[in-house]
C-alpha cells in the first residue's frame, strides 16, 4: 500500500483481511465498544474539502472521518452489515482519494497506488440527460439515437406459433425497409424473455403487432417501460390504455378502406388501407391528450384507427394503429379486385409508417447497403512479404485458391471489376502498388503498430460481410510471427453475442485478430480473460495517448467498450478453437472511431472534452487505434503470461466501470449484491449482503450481461 495508508498513533497496516466473526466475538467487540468507544483521527482543515461519503459499514472496510465533524456515525438501523462496529480508523493521506477509493471495494484497494488509483468512481445516480447534445458534433445534424440506450427494435408477436412468428418477419420485413441498416437491429421478444430478460432498459421501440389479447403481466410491463419513457408502436394490436379501447367492426374486417391521415405538422394524406377490423374508441376512465398523429376512415362514422398517446412525465409515447401498414399489396389476405387500390397507395403507405416512427424517435435515412468488395493482402512489414508470398504459393491449390469451411479465398495478383464477390468467394489481391483507401492508411497502420507478432499480415476490406470469417482458411496454417488480421471498412453482417447482430457502419473500426495461445500457459488456463485484455487494449489505445488520458472511455464487464457508464462505444467476440496443445483465437473487435451513429464514438467524446476544457485534441483515425490496440492486446498478453491475473488487473480496474456498483441476482427483484472484482477465471466476483463473496455468471439474456447475474451450484 506504499505507506499511504494511516491509521492511529501512526501505525501503518500491512494489509486488509475480511473476516467472518461468531456470534459470541461480535457480542464481546460489541460490550467493548460500548464500555470505551473508538477514537477517531481528527481531519486537517480544508475549505474545499469533500462530502462525507455515504456510510457503508463492513468488516474489512476504510474509513475516513468525516470532514468538519470529530468524528463518524455509527451505521444506521437498516444498513446493510449491520451489527458491524468501527472499531479503529483508516485514513489515507488525502481525503479526496479516500472518498474514491470509499466507492471501490477491498478487492480494488489492494492494487492501488499512487499510479492507478481509479479517478472517477461509479455514479449510480449518472443519467445521459444533455449528453448526446454536448457530444454532437455540429455538422452532423440530428442524431439516430440520443437516448444512450441500445439501437434495439424489439417485435412482441405473442405466442411463438408458425403464424406468429410468420407475422414477425413480415412486420420485420417493413421495419427494415425503413429504418437505416447501419442504425437499428430488429428482434423477435418473446413472451418468456419479455416477463424475464432486462430487455427495458436496451429497446428503443418496443412494436406490439399480437393480433390476441396481451396477458395482464406483459400489459403491466409494456405500460412500465411506457411511464419510463418508452417508445411503442402498435400494429393492429389489442394493445390499448389511457381511456381507449378496441372496439371491433366486422364490416371493416379484412377490406380496403379510404384513410386521412395527419401528419405532426397537420398536413393530411390520404391513401386506400387494408383494415383490421377493429377500431378505437373512447371508453370510461381517465383519457389522456392526443398527439398530433391521428388516423380516420372517410366514412359516416370518421372511425378512428390510429392515435398517438402521449404517456407519463419522462416522455412515453405510443402510435397505436388498426391498419395493416405492415402488409403489403401482395400479402395472401388481399383479395384479387384491392391489390390495384392498395399498390396505388404503396408510396403513401410507407410515408405514414416512416412519419410514425420518426415521431417515435428513431431515424428513416436509409443508405443502400453496399457490395461486398475483393480483399486486398498487406503487410506490416515489408521483410515478411516475400515469405508470406512463398508460403501461399505452397498453400493454395489450383488457381490460387485456398478453401475453408466458410469460404474459399482466391489470391490474384490484380482484379476487375467484373469479377463477382460473394461472402462464400472473395479474391484477394496480392498486388499493393496500387492500393489505396480513403478511410484506411497503410502507412498509419504501420507507424502505430509496434508488436512482435501480432497483427502482421493485414486482410482487408473495404466492404466485408463480417471479418470473423475471412481468417478461417488460414488460421491455422500460417507461421505464427506472420500474425493475421483482418480489418474491413463496413460489415453488412457484423456479428455479436450469441444470436446478436453487430451494426457497422464507416468509422466504427470493425477487425478479427489472430491470436495463439499455448494451454499449459497462464492465459491458455483462463481464456475468458481474453476478451477483458482486449477490452481493456482498446480503452488503453485511446487514453495512453498523451493529452487523450482523461477521455472517459470504460471497460464493462465482460466485453463492452462505454463512454463513462452511460453509452456502449464496442464490443469484442471471442471464438477460440483448442487444437493438441495451441488454442486459436479469433478476437472480433469493433469501436465506434469517427461514427456518431447509432450512439455515440470516440471522436465525440474528444470534441466534447475540448469544449470543456478548452483543449486542441485532435480526432482520432481507425487505423491508427486499431494499430494501437493490437499493439497494447500483445504486451497485455505477454504481461498476463508472465505474472498472471494480478499483472493486469490494476490496469482494468483502472479503467473499468464497476467499482462498488449494485447488481441483483437471479432477477430485477432479485438478493442485492455488489461487484468486487473478477475472479481467477475472469469471472464477476459479488459480495452478497449476508457478508459472502461468490463468482457469479451471466444468466444468458442477450441484452444484458450484468443483469439477473446467477450463482453457479457448485458454489
Amino acid at each position: 500500500m506504499e505507506d499511504r495508508l494511516q491509521m492511529a498513533n501512526g501505525l501503518i497496516p500491512q494489509k486488509i483481511v475480511s473476516v467472518h466473526l461468531q456470534d459470541s466475538a461480535l457480542k464481546e467487540l460489541e460490550d467493548q465498544a460500548t464500555s470505551k468507544p473508538a477514537h477517531a483521527l481528527q481531519p486537517s482543515p480544508d475549505p474545499a474539502a469533500d462530502p462525507e461519503p455515504e456510510p457503508e459499514p463492513d468488516t474489512g472496510r476504510m474509513e475516513c472521518p468525516g470532514d468538519g465533524a470529530p468524528g463518524s456515525e455509527p451505521a444506521q438501523e437498516g444498513d446493510r452489515g449491520e451489527g458491524c462496529l468501527e472499531l479503529c480508523h483508516l485514513h489515507l493521506s488525502s481525503c479526496h482519494e479516500c472518498l474514491e477509493l470509499e466507492n471501490s471495494t477491498i478487492e480494488s484497494v489492494k492494487f492501488a497506488s499512487a499510479e492507478n488509483i481509479p479517478d472517477l468512481p461509479y455514479d449510480p445516480s449518472g443519467g445521459v440527460e444533455g449528453v448526446a447534445e454536448a457530444t454532437r458534433p455540429e455538422s452532423e445534424g440530428r442524431r439516430a439515437n440520443i437516448t444512450g440506450k441500445a439501437p434495439n427494435i424489439l417485435i412482441y408477436v405473442g405466442s411463438d406459433s408458425q403464424e406468429a412468428l410468420d407475422r414477425f418477419q413480415q412486420v420485420r420485413s417493413v421495419l427494415a425497409d425503413c429504418v437505416g441498416p447501419d442504425s437499428y437491429t430488429l428482434y423477435l421478444l418473446s413472451g418468456e424473455s419479455a416477463r424475464r430478460d432486462p430487455w427495458t432498459d436496451n429497446c428503443l421501440l418496443l412494436v406490439l403487432a399480437t393480433r390476441g389479447s396481451v396477458p395482464k403481466d406483459l400489459h403491466q410491463k409494456f405500460m412500465a417501460y411506457l411511464s419510463q419513457g418508452g417508445k411503442v408502436l402498435g400494429l393492429s394490436s389489442s394493445f390499448t390504455f389511457a381511456g381507449f379501447q378496441v372496439t371491433s367492426k366486422d364490416a371493416l374486417r379484412e377490406t380496403v378502406q379510404d384513410l386521412v391521415f395527419s401528419r405532426a405538422d397537420r398536413s393530411q394524406v390520404k391513401l386506400s388501407v387494408l383494415s383490421s377490423g377493429c377500431v378505437y374508441e373512447e371508453g370510461p376512465g381517465e383519457r389522456l391528450g392526443l398527439g398530433g398523429l391521428q388516423g380516420h376512415l372517410e366514412n359516416e362514422d370518421k372511425d378512428r384507427l390510429i392515435v398517438q398517446v402521449p404517456f407519463g412525465t419522462h416522455g412515453g409515447e405510443a402510435v397505436l394503429c388498426q391498419v395493416h401498414l405492415e402488409l403489403p399489396p401482395t400479402s395472401p389476405v388481399v383479395q384479387a379486385e384491392d391489390f390495384d387500390l392498395l399498390k396505388s397507395s404503396n408510396v403513401q403507405r410507407y410515408e405514414v409508417l416512416k412519419e410514425i416512427l420518426t415521431t417515435l424517435g428513431l431515424s428513416c435515412d436509409i443508405g443502400q447497403v453496399p457490395a461486398l468488395t475483393p480483399l486486398h493482402l498487406l503487410v506490416a512489414a515489408e521483410e515478411i512479404r516475400d515469405p508470406l508470398l512463398q508460403w501461399l504459393g505452397k498453400q493454395a491449390g489450383p488457381g490460387g485458391v485456398i478453401k475453408s469451411s466458410k469460404l474459399s479465398l482466391q489470391f490474384v495478383a490484380s482484379c476487375t471489376s467484373e469479377v463477382e464477390v460473394t461472402p462464400a468467394a472473395l479474391p484477394v489481391v496480392t498486388d499493393t502498388t496500387a492500393f489505396s483507401s480513403e478511410h484506411f492508411s497503410l502507412e498509419i497502420y504501420r507507424q502505430h503498430l509496434q508488436t512482435q507478432r501480432l497483427g502482421k499480415v493485414v486482410l482487408f476490406a473495404e466492404v466485408a460481410s463480417t471479418t470473423m470469417d475471412l481468417l478461417d482458411g488460414l488460421m491455422f496454417e500460417m507461421p505464427q510471427e506472420m500474425g493475421l488480421i483482418a480489418i474491413a471498412v463496413r460489415q453488412t453482417q457484423g456479428k455479436g453475442r450469441g444470436r446478436n447482430a453487430w451494426l457497422s457502419p464507416v468509422g466504427c473500426a470493425p477487425c478479427t485478430l489472430l491470436v495463439r495461445v499455448p494451454l499449459r500457459s497462464p492465459l491458455g488456463q483462463r481464456i475468458p480473460f481474453v476478451q477483458h485484455l482486449m477490452s481493456l487494449a482498446v480503452v488503453e489505445a485511446v487514453r495512453s495517448l498523451p493529452g487523450y488520458q482523461d477521455i472517459n472511455l470504460r471497460v464493462k464487464w465482460p466485453n463492452d467498450i462505454y463512454y463513462s457508464d452511460l453509452m456502449k462505444i464496442g464490443g469484442v467476440l471471442v471464438n477460440s478453437t483448442l487444437m493438441e496443445e495451441t488454442f486459436y483465437i479469433l478476437i472480433g473487435c469493433g469501436f465506434n472511431v469517427t461514427n456518431s451513429n447509432p450512439t455515440i464514438c470516440i471522436n465525440d467524446l474528444i470534441l466534447a472534452y475540448n469544449r470543456e476544457h478548452g483543449a486542441g485534441l485532435e480526432p482520432l483515425r481507425p487505423d491508427c487505434l486499431i494499430a494501437r490496440a493490437v499493439t497494447t492486446l500483445e504486451r497485455l498478453i505477454d504481461r498476463f503470461q508472465d505474472g498472471g491475473p494480478n499483472a493486469v488487473l490494476p490496469l482494468y480496474y483502472r479503467y473499468w466501470a464497476h467499482s462498488a456498483q449494485q447488481v441483483r441476482l437471479g432477477s430485477a427483484e432479485g438478493p442485492k449484491a455488489w461487484i468486487v472484482g473478477l475472479d481467477d477465471s475472469g469471472f464477476l466476483q459479488v459480495d452478497r449482503e449476508d457478508g459472502q463473496v461468490v463468482t457469479v455468471h451471466p444468466d444468458g439474456n442477450s441484452f444484458d450481461m450484468l443483469r439477473n447475474l446467477i450463482v453457479p451450484k457448485s458454489q
